[in-house]
């Protein structure tokens, strides 16, 4: 599945975010912070980053129905397995 430009600049946007978050559980933990403010922090990244995940499944099917083109069965079990891997 394709996605056009302004869809992947808004999941990149998602994921340099998710990277920067990410940075800031790096920082805290060589800064000794509090393991529950760490984990939380981290709690938020992989959250992001999993919501990332779904919309670039979901808009990539989106993208595909609006064609009007039919998935074909492995297409679906493809896009099956790769929501059920974000899960």
């Amino acid at each position: 599945m394709q996605l056009d430009a302004e869809v992947m600049t808004a999941i990149g946007n998602r994921t340099k975010r998710a990277h920067g978050h990410l940075g800031k559980v790096v920082s805290m933990m060589e800064d000794g912070a509090d393991c529950r403010d760490v984990a939380l922090q981290l709690s938020a990244v992989i959250k992001a980053l999993q919501r990332t995940g779904v919309v670039l499944v979901t808009d990539g099917m989106k993208a595909c129905f609006e064609t009007g083109r039919d998935l074909e069965d492995t297409e679906l079990k493809e896009l099956q397995k790769l929501l059920l891997t974000l899960a």
